[in-house]
C-alpha cells in the first residue's frame, strides 16, 4: 500500500513516515501544504493519505481532502491531527474518511486505522 503524508511539522512527518515503513508500507512522499497534497495525490495516486488538518498555507487539510476527493474517489483518508474539537470533527465529517487519529499518534493507533483499509495488516 502506498501512503502520502501531509503534515507541516517536519519531526511528526518523519515519525509518521517511520511508522508507515515499520508497518511495511511505502511512503510515496511528504507534503506540508494542502495545495501540494492535491498535486501530489494527482501525480502519485496513493492508496492512503495521512492528512493533518492545520497546514502551512491558507488551505487546511479538510479543504484539501475535499479537493482530492473530487478528483479521486478511491483514495482513502486518515486524519492525523491535534485539532479534535467539535468544529473540525464536524467539518471532517463532510468528507469520506477512514479514521480520525488525535496526536500524539502511536504505532498501534496507526496500525488499527490502516487495518480498516488493509485487513491483512
Amino acid at each position: 500500500m502506498n501512503v502520502l503524508i501531509v503534515e507541516d511539522d517536519k519531526v511528526l512527518s518523519l515519525l509518521l513516515s517511520k511508522m508507515v515503513e515499520t508497518l511495511n508500507y511505502n511512503v510515496l512522499g511528504l507534503c506540508t501544504k494542502g495545495s501540494e497534497a492535491i498535486t501530489k495525490t494527482e501525480e502519485l495516486s496513493p492508496d492512503v493519505v495521512l492528512m493533518d488538518i492545520m497546514l502551512e498555507d491558507t488551505m487546511d487539510g479538510i479543504e484539501a481532502v475535499k479537493a482530492i476527493q473530487k478528483n479521486d474517489k478511491k483514495v482513502k483518508i486518515i486524519y492525523v491531527t491535534g485539532n479534535s474539537d467539535a468544529y473540525n470533527r464536524g467539518r471532517a465529517a463532510e468528507t469520506d474518511y477512514v479514521d480520525f487519529l488525535v496526536k500524539p499518534v502511536r504505532l498501534d493507533n496507526l496500525k488499527q486505522a490502516l487495518k480498516k483499509i488493509d485487513p491483512s495488516l
